[in-house]
């Protein structure tokens, strides 16, 4: 009797990791992005796909930063010849910059609106592909009501969305998986070398559905994500959350 309720527990805990979006193969392998700790901070110690993840991101640098980050997944999603699209209206994204994180520009189809209904009735549509490896979508303003309905249409398609949000006055409670913040870190050169080092971000964790917030620095060195420092401290942690709402 103990064994079958053991068993049917298991069952539930599988089923509800799948549908948040936490994929395991037929091997029992799990998908990974390489995050390590940043992984663990989610159930199951995976990053779940098939979901909708926002992303803060209030200044022009800061943007920057997040789109960097964002690609470094994407490198990921698409390591099998996969076609994302990228939703904005003022899109600042350097394509041929893509290439440092293993993605082939023209296998990023760029949508360039102007209003933000626009955007997000072309970010639904894109959602509802289920040919895409994932959606990219910059914008202002998004309801809890619109995210719900964004969420879904992964729920069908199993495409996995990215919603950059850059007006802090606009900020409501969404139905996102997470709720992540990057911002960049200077880079450090080895021994006296000139240049520029490699990619370096701050990554904050804000919320997490059945998740554990935190902050980690992540580095992108040698086609991958490499972590640089540990995770923050519970105080730390404590004030991401505050800042989170």
């Amino acid at each position: 009797m103990v064994a079958a309720k053991q068993q049917i527990i298991q069952q539930l805990q599988k089923d509800i990791l799948r549908l948040q979006g936490i994929r395991t193969f037929d091997n029992g392998s799990r998908q990974t992005f390489g995050l390590g700790d940043v992984e663990q901070a989610f159930p199951g110690g995976v990053i779940p796909t098939g979901t909708v993840h926002e992303f803060l991101c209030f200044e022009a640098e800061h943007k920057a930063a997040t789109g960097g980050f964002i690609s470094g997944l994407l490198s990921t999603l698409m390591h099998n010849n996969g076609v994302c699209i990228w939703v904005s209206s003022s899109r600042m994204l350097f394509p041929m910059g893509l290439s440092i994180f293993n993605i082939a520009p023209h296998h990023v189809i760029f949508i360039d609106v102007k209003r933000e209904k626009d955007i997000l009735w072309a970010t639904e549509e894109a959602l509802k592909c289920d040919g895409l490896a994932a959606v990219v979508t910059e914008l202002k303003e998004m309801s809890f009501t619109q995210s719900r309905r964004l969420q879904l249409a992964v729920e069908q398609s199993k495409v996995t969305g990215f919603i950059l949000r850059n007006d802090p006055l606009k900020l409501t409670t969404s139905a996102c998986a997470a709720r992540w913040q990057i911002t960049s870190l200077p880079s450090e050169l080895e021994g006296d070398m000139p240049g520029v080092g490699f990619p370096r971000w701050n990554v904050e964790l804000l919320k997490v559905r059945n998740g554990n917030p935190g902050a980690w620095q992540v580095e992108w060195r040698g086609g991958k994500f490499t972590a640089i420092a540990q995770q923050a401290t519970s105080e730390e942690i404590h004030t991401y959350t505050r800042k989170a709402g």
